[in-house]
C-alpha cells in the first residue's frame, strides 16, 4: 500500500528565526496581508495595504537596499511649521545618523540598525514639509541632535513601526527598510562623503536611556484603561499581560536589572491568575544571559501575541497613545502584538475570559476559517451472516453495517456519501484484510446488544486498579474489543495483560512451525505455543519511562513512546520489538494509532508532532507550530486530521494530507492533557490541568461548551460508542459522566458568532453532569467504552 508521499511539492518547510520548522503551503502569506476585511493586523508584518511588509521575509527585516534615502513629510493633520534656515550642525548630525545606519547595514548588524532606525522616528514630529534634501528646521535639528546623544531602551524588532501620529501621507522613512504602512514619497538622496567616527554613537547606544519611565508608561496606560467605559475596559485589559511581559523583558535585555525587579514587583500582582505559572518563569529571568536559554520566553519575543479587539476599543487606545506621545508602548503594540480587529459590539469580560489564557493569546480568526472535512468515510460493504440466537439479527438483512448504528453515523448505512466527509481516496488507507472483515462482523453482532445510554440509563463502570505500581504507571491503553490492557511504567517496561479468560501466547519457534499443516482450518491456533500461555507479558526495550501506549485496531501491534526519545512498535504475536522509530530528540509524551491502522502520530517535548507510517523509518509529516510540549495526540475518526494538545494551552488540528494547521483552539488556562473526538467527527472535547473540559465545534472552529466540576487535571476523556455520554477521568480520583446530547443541542453557530467570536457559554455544568464516581485513592489515567457501552477505567493506587 502506498503511504502518503514523504515529500510533496505543495508543502514547504519554513524555518522561523527562533523556533522549530513549520510546514506551510507556498500559497500562504508570510504574515503580510493576513488581515483582510474587518481583520486588521497593526503589526509591522501584516495588515491590508502594508505594501512594504509584503516583500520582507518573516521576522528578519529582509535584505536592505544599499542606497540610503530619506524623505521628510509633515504628519497627517499637523499644522505646517515655517522652515527655518538650516543650522550648521543639523546637516552634519543628519549625515552622521545616515552614515551610522549605512555602516551598520554593511556590517550586517541588523538588530542595532533596526533599533537606531526606530529611534529615528523621533525626527518625525519635528520635521515639517518635504523640502530639499538636507533642509531641516530648527526643531528637526534639535531632534537629530538628541538622537545622537540619547537612545531609549528597546529590544531590536523586525521592522520600524509607524508611530501613533503617522498618517497615510508618510513620515521620515529610510528606504528599503521601513515596513510601516506609509509609502515614502519622492525621497531626496543624501550622499555621505566622509565616514564619521561611529564608535561614539554605538557606545552611546549601549548606555541606553532612562529606564525609570517604564513604570510611568505602564501606570499611565493602566489608569487610562481602568477609567474607560465598562464596554471597552474588558477588551483593553487584555493589553496588560503582554505589555507587562515585553516591558520587563526589554529592561532585562538592556541590563537594567534593578529597574526590571522594581517593575515586576509593582505590577505582577495585577495580572490574571491564569498567568501565574508564566510569571513564575518570568521572575527567574533577571539577567540578559538567562533569556538565551529560555525557549518559552524566546518564543514570546519572536511570536506575536494575538489580541481580539473591537474597532471602537482599538481607536480609543490609539488616540490615547497618540495624545500622550507614549511611543514606548506603541512600539511594543506594533512589533510584538497582533491586533485582530472586528466590527461590532465589544466583547464582555465573560466572553473574553472564555477564550484567552494561552501562551500566545487568542487564535487569529483567519486561522479557523479553512474548510475541514469532519464527516465520516463510507464504510465498506460487508455481508453479515444471520445468527439464530441474535434476536435483532433479522433487522440487519445483510445491509452494510457500522459499529455506530445510531443517528450520529450519518450516511454510513446508505450508499450516499456524507457531504462533510473527505473524498474516499483523499489519503491512502490500508485495504481491509479478511481478518479485519471478520472482526467487523463480530463488532456488528456486539453492536446489536449495545445498551442505549442517556440521562436515565447510565453505564456501569469497571475499574482496573494497578496495585504496587509505586506511582510508576505512566500510560494505559485498552484494545477496541476490550480483550487486552497495556500499561507503560516508569521502570521502562511495557506490560500487557489479557482481561478475558483467553491467555496470551507467543508464536512457536521457526523449527516447529515447519511441521504444521498450513492448509488446516485451525492453522491460526496451531501456530501458537501453549507453553508460553500467561495472563501477563512484559516488553523490554525502552531506556526511560514509557509515557504513551496505543494498540493497533487489529490488535496485532502495540506502540509505546518513551522518555528515551523513541517510539517502539511491538508484535503481539511474538511479544518482541519490531521497530524503533527515532525522530524526536527529547521525551515523547504520547503516541496513537490511526483508526484504520498503518499510520500513527507522536508528540513530545520538542514541541512538534510527527506523523509516521509503520513501514517508514522517517516521519511522513512534521506538525510544527506549538510553543511548548505536545502532551497529547488524537486522530480524527476519518483519519484525515490529527489533533494535538500542548503545554502552550492551545489545541491544534492538523491536516494529514498537507501538514497544515487548520484549527487553533484557545481557552484552557493550563497545559492540555486529554483529547477525544465525538463518534460522528463533528466535535472535540479537551481536558487540561485547569480541571475544565471544553467542547469545540470543528466545522465552525468555535468553543460551544464548558464542563466544570473536576478539581484537578483531566487526564482522560472518552465519548460513548453512540456519542450520547462523555466520560472524564481526573487526578482528583473521580470519573464524571456528562450529557453530550444536551451539551451539543441548540448550538449558536450563526455567521456573526463565527465572524467575531462572541460566544455565549451557558453556565449549565450541573445540569449536564449525570454522575460522579469516586475511587478510594486512585487517579483516573485512562477511560474506555466497550462495544456494548460499559465503561472501563484504569489507574494506579496512590496511597495517601
Amino acid at each position: 500500500m502506498a503511504a502518503l508521499a514523504e515529500e510533496q511539492t505543495e508543502v514547504a518547510v519554513k524555518l522561523e528565526p527562533e523556533g522549530p520548522p513549520t510546514l506551510i503551503p507556498p500559497q500562504a502569506g508570510d504574515g503580510a496581508g493576513e488581515g483582510s476585511g474587518s481583520t486588521t493586523n497593526n503589526g509591522p508584518n501584516g495588515g491590508g495595504g502594508n505594501v512594504a511588509a509584503a516583500s520582507l521575509a518573516s521576522g528578519d527585516g529582509g535584505t536592505p537596499k544599499p542606497a540610503v534615502a530619506v524623505s521628510a513629510a509633515a504628519p497627517a493633520g499637523a499644522a505646517p511649521v515655517p522652515a527655518a534656515a538650516p543650522e550648521a550642525g543639523a546637516s552634519h548630525d543628519r549625515q552622521t545618523l545616515l552614515a551610522v545606519l549605512q555602516f551598520l547595514r554593511q556590517s550586517n548588524l541588523r538588530e542595532a540598525e533596526e533599533a537606531l532606525r526606530r529611534e529615528a522616528r523621533l525626527l518625525e514630529e519635528a520635521v515639517a514639509g518635504s523640502g530639499a534634501p538636507g533642509e531641516v528646521d530648527s526643531a528637526g535639528a534639535e531632534a537629530a541632535s538628541a538622537l545622537l546623544s540619547r537612545v531609549t531602551a528597546s529590544i531590536p524588532g523586525p521592522a520600524a513601526p509607524d508611530p501613533p501620529g503617522a498618517g497615510a501621507s508618510g513620515a521620515t522613512a529610510v528606504s528599503g527598510s521601513v515596513s510601516g504602512p506609509a509609502a515614502p514619497g519622492k525621497a531626496g538622496s543624501v550622499i555621505v562623503e566622509d565616514q564619521p567616527d561611529v564608535s561614539a554613537v554605538l557606545s552611546a547606544y549601549n548606555q541606553q536611556g532612562d529606564p525609570t519611565m517604564y513604570e510611568e508608561y505602564y501606570s499611565g496606560l493602566k489608569h487610562f484603561i481602568e477609567c474607560s467605559l465598562d464596554c471597552h475596559r474588558a477588551e483593553l485589559s487584555q493589553l496588560f499581560y503582554p505589555l507587562f511581559v515585553h516591558m520587563y523583558l526589554e529592561l532585562v535585555y538592556n541590563q537594567h536589572e534593578n529597574e526590571a525587579k522594581s517593575f515586576f514587583e509593582k505590577f505582577h500582582g495585577d495580572q490574571e491568575c491564569y498567568y501565574q505559572d508564566d510569571l513564575r518563569v518570568l521572575s527567574s529571568l533577571t539577567k540578559k544571559e538567562h533569556m538565551k536559554g529560555n525557549e518559552t520566553m524566546l518564543d514570546f519575543r519572536t511570536s506575536k501575541f494575538v489580541l481580539r479587539i473591537s474597532r471602537d476599543s482599538y481607536q480609543l487606545l490609539k488616540r490615547h497613545l497618540q495624545e500622550k506621545q507614549n511611543n514606548q508602548i506603541w512600539n511594543i503594540v506594533q512589533e510584538h502584538l497582533y491586533i485582530d480587529i472586528f466590527d461590532g459590539m465589544p466583547r464582555s469580560k465573560q466572553q473574553i475570559d472564555a477564550m484567552v489564557g494561552s501562551l500566545a493569546g487568542e487564535a487569529k480568526r483567519e486561522a479557523n476559517k479553512s474548510k475541514v472535512f469532519f464527516g465520516l468515510l463510507k464504510e465498506p460493504e460487508i455481508e453479515v451472516p444471520l445468527d439464530d440466537e441474535d434476536e435483532e439479527g433479522e433487522n440487519e438483512e445483510g445491509k452494510p453495517k457500522k459499529k455506530k448504528p445510531k443517528k450520529d453515523s450519518i450516511g454510513s448505512k446508505s450508499k450516499k456519501q456524507d457531504p462533510n466527509a473527505p473524498p474516499q481516496n483523499r489519503i491512502p488507507l490500508p485495504e481491509l484484510k479478511d481478518s479485519d472483515k471478520l472482526d467487523k462482523i463480530m463488532n456488528m453482532k456486539e453492536t446489536t446488544k449495545r445498551v442505549r445510554l442517556g440521562p436515565d440509563c447510565l453505564p456501569s463502570i469497571c475499574f482496573y486498579t494497578f496495585l504496587n505500581a509505586y506511582q510508576g504507571l505512566t500510560a494505559v491503553d485498552v484494545t477496541d474489543d476490550s480483550s487486552l490492557i497495556a500499561g507503560g511504567f516508569a521502570d521502562s517496561t511495557v506490560r500487557v495483560w489479557s482481561v478475558t479468560p483467553k491467555k496470551l501466547r507467543s508464536v512457536k519457534q521457526a523449527s516447529d512451525l515447519s511441521l504444521i499443516d498450513k492448509e488446516s482450518d485451525d492453522v491460526l491456533e496451531r501456530i501458537m505455543d501453549e507453553k508460553t500461555a500467561s495472563e501477563l507479558k512484559i516488553l523490554y526495550g525502552h531506556s526511560g519511562p514509557v509515557y504513551g501506549a496505543s494498540f493497533s485496531p487489529d490488535r496485532n501491534y502495540l506502540l509505546s513512546s518513551s522518555e528515551d526519545g523513541t517510539v517502539r512498535l511491538w508484535s503481539l504475536q511474538t511479544f518482541t520489538c519490531l521497530v524503533g522509530y527515532k525522530g524526536h530528540n527529547y521525551p515523547v509524551w504520547d503516541t496513537q494509532f490511526s483508526p484504520y491502522g498503518y499510520y500513527f502520530v507522536s508528540g513530545g517535548h520538542d514541541r512538534v508532532a510527527r506523523l509516521w507510517a509503520t513501514d517508514h523509518y522517517q516521519p511522513l509529516r512534521i506538525f510544527a507550530g506549538h510553543l511548548a510540549d505536545v502532551n497529547c495526540t488524537r486522530f480524527h475518526p476519518n483519519s484525515n486530521y490529527v489533533a494535538t494538545g500542548s503545554a502552550d494551552r492551545t489545541v491544534r488540528l492538523w491536516d494529514v494530507l498537507n501538514g497544515n494547521c487548520v484549527r487553533i483552539f484557545t481557552g484552557h488556562k493550563g497545559p492540555i492533557h486529554s483529547l477525544t473526538f465525538s463518534p460522528n467527527g463533528r466535535f472535540l472535547a479537551t481536558g487540561a490541568t485547569d480541571g475544565r473540559v471544553l467542547l469545540w465545534d470543528i466545522g465552525h472552529g468555535l468553543m460551544v461548551g464548558e464542563l466544570k466540576g473536576h478539581t484537578d487535571t483531566v487526564c482522560s476523556l472518552r465519548f460513548s460508542r453512540d456519542g450520547e455520554i462523555l466520560a472524564s477521568g481526573s487526578m482528583d480520583n473521580t470519573v464524571r459522566l456528562w450529557d453530550a446530547v444536551k451539551a451539543f443541542e441548540d448550538l449558536e453557530t450563526d455567521d456573526f458568532t463565527t465572524a467575531t467570536g462572541h460566544i455565549n457559554l451557558p453556565e449549565n455544568s450541573q445540569e449536564l453532569l449525570l454522575g460522579t464516581y469516586m475511587t478510594k485513592s486512585t487517579p483516573v489515567v485512562h477511560l474506555h467504552f466497550t462495544r456494548r457501552n460499559l465503561v472501563l477505567a484504569a489507574g494506579a493506587y496512590s496511597p495517601q
